[in-house]
């Protein structure tokens, strides 16, 4: 087995809009984070800010926990939707969470506000989180490591229950015209977990879940994954890399849209690094063995 690595992560889950983006946008916050129209025009203007080839959506990671009913504050311009207080104690609760209504609340928002943006002509990143990140509004991470300690089985339903609804997101997203799906789950990383817990995740869920994802995959579709993510993968021998040659030098953002349609999975790079260029022209796809 490779040797399980970690990629360095320096973009905050709960970061905030610059002033710079929303000036001259006639905006109110938090509303702005809880409309379609007011998500699309923030999404674009942020485009511009950052120079990026993509709109993104949404400004936070607690658009799926709080659909299970999780609780949030809605922030500010300053500092974006974030966890307020846990609803659960026990990992028996989070197995009686609802399903996810995506015809209702803020997430049914995020995808008529994506569906607005390709409307208009703009390639859209839909965020998706993993089961840690979502965790992390539902309830304390302690309750988390200790339930994976001593009910490994009954986590792993955790897993599989949030799995499953992360599935359906993804799955709903393309028919509201998603081309680019990032999923991500830096909460669960190895500089968390740890090496031994890294690869229990990987066994029990990860592997296995973006095997299903795959199969949402086509000529319209690639999935993004959180370099963490690629890293635990290749640490576990579940995936390697497949070079594709791109037009020429370009962002990692523009080689993933000239890869829709020739790669199932993009990971070498953070999309939120927008800076990040490929040089050598080389896309590596990620693919899982």
């Amino acid at each position: 087995m490779a040797e399980m690595k970690d990629f360095q992560c320096t973009y905050d889950n709960s970061a905030g809009i610059s002033g710079e983006v929303t000036e001259g946008l006639k905006l109110t916050f938090p509303d702005a984070y809880l409309h379609h129209e007011t998500m699309a025009a923030l999404s674009k203007a942020l485009k511009a800010h950052d120079k990026a080839a993509f709109c993104e959506l949404p400004f936070c990671h607690t658009v799926e926990a709080e659909a299970m009913g999780g609780i949030v504050n809605y922030g500010n311009e300053v500092a974006g939707p974030r966890a307020k207080e846990y609803i659960c104690t026990t990992p028996e609760e989070l197995l009686e969470l609802p399903e996810i209504d995506l015809s209702a609340g803020r997430i049914h928002e995020v995808l008529l506000a994506c569906k607005e943006l390709r409307e208009e002509g703009e390639h859209v990143v839909l965020q998706v989180s993993g089961p840690f990140t979502i965790l992390n509004v539902l309830i304390d991470a302690k309750y988390v490591f200790k339930a994976m300690r001593k009910k490994p089985e009954l986590m792993k339903e955790v897993f599989w229950k949030l799995g499953n609804e992360i599935l359906k997101f993804m799955e709903e997203a393309k028919r509201y015209g998603v081309e680019l799906i990032s999923y991500a789950d830096s909460s669960g990383g190895l500089n968390i977990l740890g090496p031994k817990m890294a690869e229990q995740v990987v066994e029990d869920f990860t592997y296995e879940f973006l095997k299903k994802a795959e199969a949402l995959t086509d000529d319209k579709t690639m999935i993004l994954l959180c370099p963490k993510t690629t890293f635990a993968l290749f640490g576990t021998g579940k995936a390697r890399f497949r070079d594709h040659k791109l037009s020429g030098a370009m962002a990692y953002g523009e080689g993933c849209i000239e890869m829709i349609g020739k790669v199932k999975f993009a990971g070498q790079m953070c999309i939120k690094n927008v800076g990040y260029q490929l040089e050598n022209g080389v896309f590596k796809e990620v693919v899982l063995e």
